[in-house]
Formats: C-alpha cells, sequence, structure tokens
C-alpha cells in the first residue's frame, strides 16, 4: 500500500466497503489479520492512490493477488482480469455454496484461482463463520 493514501482516504475505503473485505466478503469483526487497502489496478501497471482504484482486502487475498491484474484463462492464451469491486457486483461473478466461493464467470474463475479463496484454512473458517451466521450470503 502506498505511503501516500492517506488516513482519511483509508478510511473512506473501509466504509464504502461496509467494514468486509471486498473480494472474499470476509467481515473485518472476525478477522484476527488487520486490513489492507489494495490497489484494484497495481501502481506498476499504471493505477493510481485514488479513491476509485482502492479496495478493502483482506491479507490473504492482497498476497496472493500481489501486484497481478489478470491471468491466463484454462486454454493459456486468453487474459482475463480480475474481479474489479468498482465496476462488478460479486454475485455475478461467483457463487458461494457451502462455504466454498466459484466463479460464475472467466473473470470470476480467473480470480478465484489466483486469489485462492478455497485453500483449506480460508474454506474451514468461512464454513465456521456461515455455522454462526457471521458470513454474509449465509
Amino acid at each position: 500500500m502506498s505511503k501516500s493514501v492517506s488516513v482519511s482516504l483509508r478510511k473512506r475505503v473501509k466504509y464504502r466497503a461496509e467494514a468486509r473485505y471486498e473480494y472474499c466478503l470476509l467481515p473485518e469483526r472476525v478477522s484476527y489479520y488487520s486490513f489492507h487497502v489494495e490497489h484494484i489496478r497495481s501502481i506498476k501497471n499504471g493505477g493510481t492512490d485514488q479513491f476509485d482504484n482502492l479496495a478493502y482486502c483482506c491479507p490473504d487475498c492482497n498476497y496472493f493477488k500481489g501486484s497481478n491484474v489478470a491471468t491466463f484463462a484454462e486454454d493459456d492464451e486468453t487474459l482475463v482480469r480480475f474481479f474489479d469491486p468498482r465496476k462488478d457486483l460479486w454475485e455475478d461473478h461467483f457463487h458461494l455454496k457451502n462455504g466454498v466461493i466459484t466463479g460464475k464467470t472467466a473473470i470470476g474463475t480467473a480470480t478465484e484461482q489466483i486469489f485462492r479463496f478455497n485453500e483449506v484454512d480460508r474454506l474451514i473458517f468461512r464454513q465456521q463463520l456461515i455455522g454462526l451466521n457471521l458470513y454474509p450470503f449465509s
């Protein structure tokens, strides 16, 4: 995260996200780890520190995404961009069943795979939260 993103801008990003992570939808209040404000389009790839290019992100999603903005589809020829919480609706690109997040579109599938939504520890935690009615769409 760029040091040029002010505290007030970080608070605006959190408020807009309703204090949940915008990729995996994990509510901040149940996370042991502190939030990240990350660049949807990385600085390395021409992104800016502007409000519309920032997302509220859990450390896992941010780590796996890195500065990437896309990945190759299964055909190894087609470049597919990641889910963009400023342009896309989560429900249009992902499906949640029994705690497993799967892509409904190429964008959803690319994001799911690179962000590793369904790693065992993340999946178990999400299933526990669903059982406690602490996870969106449960």
